[in-house]
């Protein structure tokens, strides 16, 4: 078998203009569901069982549930409703772009929520112990030491899931989406090499998870440096 670099070359701006929406897809999501994350996952912690049992019920049917089914009730499910489809939420919602956003952050939310209440309940005994002798209010003990310490102790793990997010966009092609996945598959429907048009997507989602990485690694190293060991 001959790989056909006349196919690929001549159909890179389809990809690069998926991986523009892939990208904008991914940044809107992961914002969106760390602002949906923070409370959920102060909540998680809470002392309050109605206040904690409400956040692990939330997170537990997100994440036991795929990401393809919850796409695929919102873009397709919602619609099927008429008080929906006459309500103000319509144009939205009829958006495949929306559902989409709508979805992953929604996803993402639930798995950083956890992310982010594992690192609460990690803190170490001492920051606590030494914010209250320094007479800090609650919500002043969670706003200038709590969360500042857990969202940096938390960085890897959400590296992570901000990795597995880039390779979930890859779900929007199925609600008519033109991102990098969407790309390929339309070359593989105008020229029927799949081989060409799917390494092509591949060698894509490689150089951007390489550069998530790498700016991840940057943020450790300059937020996470007091945890590494000292030389002696």
């Amino acid at each position: 078998m001959i790989f056909d670099y006349n196919v690929v070359w001549e159909n890179l701006p389809l990809y690069f203009g998926g991986m523009l929406i892939t990208l904008k897809l991914l940044a809107i999501s992961l914002f969106f569901g760390l602002l949906a994350a923070l409370p959920l996952g102060l909540m998680r912690v809470s002392k309050v069982a109605w206040v904690n049992l409400l956040a692990w019920s939330y997170t537990y049917v997100i994440r036991g549930t795929p990401m393809l089914v919850q796409l695929f009730l919102i873009y397709y499910g919602l619609a099927q409703f008429e008080a929906v489809r006459e309500s103000f939420l319509w144009p939205w919602l009829s958006s495949a772009t929306f559902c989409a956003c709508l979805a992953f952050a929604v996803n993402t939310s639930a798995y950083t929520a956890e992310i982010i209440a594992g690192s609460l309940k990690s803190t170490p005994p001492g920051e606590i112990e030494a914010a209250r002798a320094m007479g800090m209010s609650k919500s002043k003990l969670y706003r200038r030491i709590l969360l500042p310490s857990a969202l940096r102790r938390a960085l890897p793990q959400y590296s992570n899931e901000v990795i597995m997010m880039l390779q979930t966009t890859s779900l929007a092609s199925i609600v008519t989406l033109m991102d990098i996945t969407g790309a390929a598959r339309t070359v593989n429907a105008q020229f029927y090499l799949p081989f060409e048009a799917y390494i092509t997507a591949g060698v894509f989602y490689l150089c951007l998870t390489f550069i998530l990485v790498k700016l991840f690694k940057l943020a450790e190293r300059r937020w996470l440096s007091y945890l590494a060991p000292r030389k002696h």
